[in-house]
């Protein structure tokens, strides 16, 4: 099964997706080809580890704490009817949005979930 957002693209959301896409493409390309799944890739372990390169990861992304969360929690009701996730550092919340994206880019690349 594959999750997807319907949050409204306006043109900010649409360069802070084009450059995470870029980021996680690479990512995707750094990844041996057996394990190039979504649970490998973005869910098997942290994308990004401590606070500080999680806040510098969300300002070269152009992504504010609050914004991030905003998306975060739209995923988790849409797909899940509810968001219990609590976004208490930016370590958590760079770790989510990557997991969502990858998701998506996933799906895109006709990439398995597992």
């Amino acid at each position: 099964m594959y999750y997807t957002c319907t949050i409204s693209n306006n043109k900010n959301q649409i360069i802070m997706k084009d450059s995470i896409r870029e980021e996680l493409m690479q990512h995707i390309n750094d990844t041996e080809l057996e394990s190039r799944n979504h649970f490998t890739m973005f869910n098997e372990d942290y994308y990004i580890i401590g606070y500080y390169n999680a806040s510098e990861w969300l300002k070269k992304h152009g992504i504010g704490e609050f914004e991030g969360a905003s998306i975060c929690r739209e995923f988790e009701d849409e797909n899940f009817g509810e968001s219990q996730t609590v976004f208490d550092n930016s370590e958590t919340l760079v770790n989510h949005l990557v997991y969502w994206y990858g998701q998506e880019l996933c799906y895109e690349l006709g990439l398995p979930n597992e």
